[in-house]
């Protein structure tokens, strides 16, 4: 294979190998001449070998790149180099969209349904331009980082042989049409079918058939009916599970016969996830054009097929539709009103046809040719046998002929329509109106609805566009609105109570926190709507959760050096108390100016704590000089109530103490009530008589009735100066 630095076709160099798959590698490279990096895509030596698998694989490379959407990786170019073919394409950094199922499971219905139109778009673009692409799968699907999905592998999937099924595209069989798992050629219902797939495991995180072998998994789409998604997952809307189911019918005639038509009903669904979407064919033919596998898996499936359900399983040779059967077969689909029923009757028919033509080696079997012209004749014949039939019930029904309303009804002289006009999301009476002049007779029932207003249809049981007979009726649902119920009152709970009961109420709930100095932390403070009120169903209420009493925090100023009121005039401007305030002599810092405080400045405290300073008394004296004479001390200062909540009749004992000389002098001793604060110390009187100045100290303290040290709560700028006697 190639190796990097390799340079093709003296324009492409290789820089590294991004990939590899069952058919073949991709590596990055640099386009020289157009200065751009590209994705080349190399076939594996087994096939590049097989020049019948060679040829129809650059037939199939030239016809994509013909291509051009948005959705699709553009193919720049084809070329063979040292025995090897390979096909240049745009280079799309991204991952496969099977990477990412499995790195996010099962997606949101609406990342989803955008996946799907993307994809459904770029197939649309392709059919547009007669290329099907017959190997539609999520590892042929890019999701790029900017969200684009391009649909990759055009070439490839069409050049395919039955080898590549039965070796190499191992993920293919679990997105194969049943017509492919029969063996013959498909055309874009077979696409369609890949689409519902790839949409189904996008849904549910999974594929709908699962099997030991491909033989298994393709008798599974030939005869087992998919699981609905919503049986796996209820919450995935009506609509988008309708479009799954159309898309994935056994016959090509049920599924959208467009990707356009699929696309339509997409776009509806994205506007009305519910939906009255993907309604199926009445009628079907079992003459459906099918593909080629190789002998041996098709002998298994023959085998297995007969073995397991009496059906057997054969080729049938390739057919072009007609027109004229098809739109004998459209017709005919208003005859018929249990699809059910036609439909088993079909397959029961299938059983009979197909074991006329099981046995290969049938002497008797006939001619091809032969064969040819009794299917040509019998197709006309079933187109002449429908037209007559069509004419003789319009003949005899009347169809055309406008029917009066039974339910509901509005009379009008126009014509009956004979196809099914749109009226969701219109008034009740506006749509009325519109079908009573289209001569459309109609039946209401009302629902409550998240999305639609009060009196705005909601859906309409026959989709815009389709065919109906005269007295068919049309069933529109209407709105009555968001479904209101009772708000339980939660305040005063817990946060986990109250979800609880909002969430089992029907409700949705958001949470928002705040502090809150009364309510206890991790308690409903209030909630929106109110309690006791109403709201819509499902939906949102807020509460509002407590995180208790906010704590503030303040930094501690630099005291240092100022006076006793300087002091505390900087703790308040903070939120800070001042707290005891003692003395002590120093050499160095004023008498009355702050020494230290408790706290240093810089520290953060919670708002409303004291901090206590020392003031300097100034210079000690000689000791000989401070015994020498004796000394008289008076006070000033308050003591003062900063948080103490007095109880009714309630009083505090306050105690101040003066220490001199080794002996304590006891100032205040007394009980007060809230009227008496703040204690003056003018009134404390003196204390006479001391020799040492230096050991002079003033303390106090304050205790409730039972005797509890509550002194914090009191604020103190007590202080004493001696005089000599």
């Amino acid at each position: 294979m190639f190796e990097p630095g390799m340079i093709i076709q003296n324009r492409y160099e290789i820089i590294e190998e991004v990939g590899s798959g069952g058919m073949s590698v991709v590596y990055k490279a640099k386009c020289h001449v157009l200065n751009r990096y590209v994705a080349i895509k190399v076939l594996k030596p087994e096939f590049a070998d097989d020049k019948s698998f060679v040829s129809k694989f650059r037939i199939e490379a030239q016809s994509a790149a013909g291509l051009s959407h948005p959705n699709i990786v553009n193919v720049y170019d084809v070329g063979e180099e040292n025995g090897f073919h390979y096909i240049v394409m745009e280079l799309v950094e991204g991952i496969t969209l099977k990477e990412y199922i499995q790195q996010n499971g099962r997606l949101p219905y609406t990342t989803a349904l955008n996946f799907i139109t993307q994809i459904c778009s770029g197939i649309e673009a392709a059919h547009e331009h007669h290329t099907i692409h017959r190997d539609i799968k999520p590892q042929n699907i890019i999701v790029s980082k900017n969200g684009t999905l391009k649909v990759t592998d055009f070439g490839i999937a069409k050049a395919a042989t039955s080898n590549t099924i039965a070796s190499s595209a191992m993920g293919s069989v679990h997105y194969i049409s049943p017509e492919q798992a029969r063996g013959g050629y498909s055309d874009e219902r077979s696409d369609i079918y890949s689409l519902g797939i790839t949409l189904y495991e996008m849904l549910t995180g999974r594929v709908p058939f699962e099997g030991e072998n491909n033989v298994t998994v393709a008798l599974m789409h030939i005869q087992s009916e998919i699981i609905p998604p919503r049986e796996y997952y209820p919450d995935i809307p009506v609509g988008i599970e309708r479009i799954v189911l159309k898309a994935t019918q056994k016959k090509p005639e049920r599924r959208y016969l467009t990707t356009s038509a699929m696309l339509a009903d997409l776009k509806k669904i994205a506007l009305d996830p519910n939906a009255n979407v993907g309604i199926t064919n009445a009628m079907v033919s079992d003459s459906a054009p099918t593909i080629q596998i190789s002998e041996d898996e098709l002998a298994a499936i023959n085998n297995a097929a007969g073995s397991q359900s009496g059906i057997s399983v054969f080729p049938v040779q390739p057919q072009k539709r007609n027109s004229e059967l098809e739109e004998a077969n459209q017709a005919l689909e208003s005859l018929y009103q249990d699809e059910d029923a036609d439909y088993e009757d079909d397959e029961e028919s299938d059983e009979d046809d197909e074991e006329l033509f099981d046995d290969k080696d049938d002497k008797d079997a006939l001619d091809p040719k032969m064969e040819k012209l009794i299917t040509v004749g019998a197709i006309a014949a079933t187109v002449l046998i429908a037209i007559i039939i069509i004419v003789a019930i319009v003949s005899i029904s009347g169809i055309g002929k406008k029917k009066p309303n039974t339910t509901e009804t509005a009379t009008t002289t126009e014509a009956v329509a004979d196809t099914m006009i749109s009226v969701v999301n219109m008034d009740e009476a506006a749509a009325i109106d519109a079908l009573d002049k289209a001569g459309i007779a109609y039946e209401l029932e009302r629902e409550y609805s998240d999305t639609f207003e009060e009196g705005k249809v909601i859906s309409q049981s026959i989709e815009e566009g389709t065919k109906f007979n005269d007295g068919d009726r049309v069933k529109l649902i209407i709105s009555k609105g968001q479904e209101m119920t009772d708000v339980p009152d939660v305040t005063g709970k817990t946060s986990e109570e109250a979800q609880t009961i909002l969430k089992a109420a029907g409700f949705e709930v958001e949470i928002d926190e705040e502090y809150d100095e009364e309510t206890e932390e991790g308690k409903v403070i209030s909630q929106s709507p109110a309690g006791d009120g109403q709201a819509a169903k499902k939906s949102t209420v807020t509460i509002v959760v407590s995180k208790g009493e906010e704590v503030k925090v303040v930094e501690v100023p630099d005291l240092k050096k100022m006076t006793i009121k300087e002091a505390e005039k900087a703790l308040t401007d903070v939120n800070l108390k001042l707290g005891t305030v003692n003395q002590e002599y120093s050499d160095t810092v004023k008498e009355g100016k702050v020494i230290s405080q408790s706290i240093k400045a810089g520290v953060e405290i919670k708002e409303g704590e004291e901090v206590s300073i020392t003031i300097s008394k100034g210079k000690q004296q000689a000791t000989t000089q401070q015994s020498a004479g004796t000394y008289t001390a008076t006070f000033s200062g308050t003591i003062d109530n900063s948080s103490y909540s007095f109880p009714e009749g309630g009083l505090v004992k306050v105690i101040v103490k003066l220490q001199a000389d080794g002996v304590t002098h006891t100032l205040i001793d007394n009980m007060y009530d809230e009227a008496a604060l703040p204690l003056d110390g003018s009134s404390f009187g003196s204390v006479s008589g001391i020799t040492d100045k230096s050991s002079v100290s003033l303390v106090y303290s304050v205790q409730d009735a039972n005797g509890n040290d509550i002194t914090s709560s009191f604020s103190s700028s007590l202080q004493a100066s001696l005089k000599a006697e």
